[in-house]
């Protein structure tokens, strides 16, 4: 029997309660299909920085590298200033780690929940590749005269040939394995930032010509992306793009294809740790409740075994999500799903 040590950060607010249901999830799926799960809890979060003042010991961050996959719930706390959880956690393991790519699936699996008129699910299925360790998150740039009314504050994007052509590499590998369109687009602003997307530019096609040719190749401005994300999301298949434009059109993303309640993503480091989790944040006022949504965390979690290898399992999963939102949930936001989370988690989980 394989197993899989799985590292678990069940993080802040609703996170762990969603974290909850995807394990019950996973557990029944590793029991159906002949593979075991051994789970290590790790206790980062706002709570514990506000114990102890640290939010990521760097010793944790070792330990964290020695597992395949980690599963994380949420990460925000109301009591801790925006951004240090955020640069402490979260961006410091996508970094320590070498998790240079976020994955994000964008699928509607029921146009009930899609507020883009007359679209159905075959209009909105596309990934988007976004590049996880560059770009303006790299935290360059600094203030000159802070606090005064002469103060600069100067944020640098940093591109490099070799951050860009192997999240490129991992796109064009993807839509070969996709093998939908093969179409992979490149999302930037070339007219603008002539020297980070012309750095982009140059090698998407490059290496696409050269390594790459059975896969068509297209680009669009990230304004105009955006655009068609909600006039013609049927034109996508794959889409590649930098840090910044990535963590902006993906919450768009997650809007036409029902919401934050159903949309997952991956942290990946195709060859170390990566780390799986729902997009959503922490969602302070649902918790304890038991109403918050568990569907996107369980999506994660499909996502991680996909990632382990552990293919069959997976397509299961979705199968089986996507036949529950479907035909059981009145609504996938908080409150109005017509089921508690726990009971959510336990349909999926009894229909495996």
């Amino acid at each position: 029997m394989k197993t899989y040590d799985i590292a678990v950060i069940g993080g802040d607010g609703t996170g762990p309660e969603v974290v909850r249901e995807a394990r019950k999830v996973l557990d029944a799926a590793s029991g159906k299909y002949g593979f075991k799960l051994n789970y290590q809890d790790y206790d980062l979060g706002g709570d514990r920085y506000l114990r102890t003042g640290e939010p990521c010991p760097d010793s944790v961050v070792e330990e964290l590298r020695k597992f395949p996959a980690i599963l994380l719930g949420a990460i925000g706390h109301p009591d801790v200033k925006p951004g240090i959880l955020e640069k402490g956690i979260l961006l410091k393991l996508r970094f320590a780690l070498e998790q240079y790519i976020n994955l994000r699936p964008v699928k509607l699996y029921d146009e009930r929940f899609c507020p883009v008129k007359g679209k159905k699910p075959e209009d909105v299925d596309f990934v988007v590749v976004r590049e996880n360790n560059e770009g303006l998150y790299t935290g360059s740039g600094g203030f000159v005269f802070k606090g005064t009314p002469h103060e600069v504050a100067i944020q640098e994007s940093v591109n490099t040939r070799r951050g860009v052509e192997r999240c490129l590499r991992f796109a064009f590998e993807y839509t070969q394995r996709r093998n939908k369109e093969k179409t992979l687009t490149l999302c930037g602003k070339t007219n603008v930032l002539t020297y980070a997307f012309d750095l982009w530019e140059r090698t998407f096609h490059e290496i696409g010509a050269r390594d790459y040719a059975d896969v068509k190749r297209d680009y669009a401005h990230v304004d105009a992306t955006t655009m068609w994300f909600v006039k013609n999301p049927e034109w996508f298949d794959v889409i590649v793009t930098d840090n910044m434009f990535g963590d902006i059109i993906t919450d768009l993303g997650a809007m036409i294809q029902g919401g934050m309640g159903i949309a997952a993503g991956g942290n990946i480091n195709p060859e170390g740790a990566s780390m799986f989790e729902p997009i959503g944040g922490s969602a302070p006022k649902y918790t304890g409740q038991n109403v918050i949504n568990p569907l996107a965390a369980i999506c994660a979690g499909q996502m991680m075994l996909d990632f382990l290898g552990e293919t069959e399992a997976a397509k299961r999963i979705e199968d089986v999500v996507i036949s529950v939102v479907r035909e059981k949930v009145k609504d996938l936001a908080a409150g109005r799903m017509g089921y508690s989370t726990t009971e959510i988690g336990d349909m999926v989980a009894s229909a495996i």
